[in-house]
């Protein structure tokens, strides 16, 4: 028997709340967005009346200035975010124990077991997105479908406030037809390499050659022809599973343009201090390192490297995020923004076999113990209590140790090598 799997995504969930704290926002158009002047000037989130004008989520704040002088602006506050994420997910719970969320704003849920209860997937959706409006005042959009993938597709198919369901009897007419890039785990990155070789819509990628595709991609092309042909047997994980973040990074755009590998050093320390903290505070360990680099043109590369053996250490993660970055940048370039991200994560606990070399006073255990050291006075006496000698006169503006209002984030990682 098929699943009944639904994807609930919030729309335009940051914009909708700040409207609920002060609902003179919704007389036009509004968008929250970073601090301009520290260079954080990104569009987080829109109404409807900014999407109208054209304004785009990632896109500066100059450029959506020039589509709509009068848009309202509003720095984000992410303690209420959270909050009403919470309340959204209690009534998540009144239908079903099996929910996996993907970030503050979308979850799936497995409603298999409630449809005796509750009624089919279209019925939970639509009385999950009445009870939202009327007990929170937001809205959200639903896809209901016999795996994540397409019930992921179906909650973006229709905006706002729509549900969409997604059958084994219609998803090649809704789906195929779109781009391939509408495919979830399909970057722009892979979707222009597809289209050099002819494929530019679902269909098309399901019908292509796998072995073409496992040829360019690797694992990921199976992956993706897999996907368009709706093959996706992935169960929806709950935390009482044991569900854990895929990836965890930290990212900040600087003050001023880094230039030199000094600069990159510093900034690098800096933010894998943040990532390893987290790892050991959700008690993980990664067995990768990604980084993403964005110039002043907002061109962005993203590359990565697997570590000889999991870690949780920010002399680890900065050393291997600098080894990917002298292989792929030219540190004479300048830098706009870096992302330090840890991936292939796994439970601290697992067994790992330690060679002779591994065990000594430069080792990795000895660096883990100093570290965590330094967590416990941080949870002490605030996370800037102790700062690295290099950030003392910093005016790149990188907050060690600490949090960075806009871009510190635990990853739901879509794309592998995106």
């Amino acid at each position: 028997m098929d699943r009944t799997i639904l994807h609930c995504d919030m729309n335009a969930f940051f914009a909708s709340v700040e409207e609920l704290y002060d609902p003179r926002l919704r007389s036009g158009p509004m968008a929250v967005c970073g601090d301009p002047a520290g260079r954080h000037g990104i569009i987080l989130a829109k109404n409807e009346q900014a999407k109208a004008c054209g304004i785009v989520t990632a896109e500066t704040v100059w450029q959506a200035l020039k589509k709509c002088p009068s848009l309202m602006l509003v720095r984000p506050h992410h303690d209420r975010y959270r909050r009403y994420s919470a309340m959204v997910s209690e009534i998540y719970k009144r239908f079903t124990d099996l929910i996996e969320p993907f970030s503050i704003d979308e979850s799936w849920l497995d409603v298999t077991g409630s449809i005796a209860l509750f009624g089919d997937g279209r019925t939970i959706a639509d009385e999950i997105r009445k009870i939202v409006r009327e007990e929170i005042g937001l809205t959200l959009s639903a896809g209901v479908s016999f795996n994540k993938v397409f019930a992921k597709m179906g909650s973006d198919y229709k905006k706002p406030d729509a549900t969409t369901v997604i059958t084994r009897g219609n998803f090649r007419e809704l789906l195929w037809p779109l781009p391939a890039a509408r495919l979830f785990f399909v970057g722009r990155s892979t979707a222009d390499r597809l289209e050099q070789i002819g494929i530019a819509t679902i269909g098309q990628l399901a019908a292509a050659d796998k072995t073409l595709l496992v040829a360019m991609f690797g694992k990921h092309g199976a992956l993706i022809h897999d996907y368009a042909n709706g093959l996706d047997d992935s169960p929806v994980s709950s935390g009482g599973d044991g569900a854990q973040a895929r990836s965890v990074g930290n990212g900040i755009t600087f003050r001023r343009d880094l230039t030199g590998t000094a600069e990159l050093r510093r900034a690098c320390i800096a933010l894998s201090d943040t990532v390893a903290g987290r790892l050991r505070k959700y008690r993980l360990k990664c067995g990768g390192v990604k980084v993403d680099i964005k110039d002043p043109y907002f061109k962005t590369i993203s590359r990565q490297k697997q570590l000889a053996r999991p870690c949780n250490t920010a002399a680890e993660i900065s050393r291997a995020a600098m080894e990917i970055i002298g292989a792929a940048w030219d540190p004479s370039s300048p830098v706009r923004m870096l992302t330090v991200t840890a991936i292939s994560l796994a439970d601290e606990n697992e067994e790992e076999q330690l060679t002779i070399s591994a065990i000594g006073d430069d080792s990795p255990e000895k660096a883990e113990r100093i570290e965590r050291a330094l967590d416990s006075i941080r949870n002490k006496y605030g996370s800037g209590s102790i700062k690295f000698g290099g950030m003392l006169d910093d005016d790149l503006g990188i907050a060690p140790g600490g949090y960075n209002d806009e871009e510190d984030i635990i990853i739901q990682d879509e794309g592998g090598t995106e």
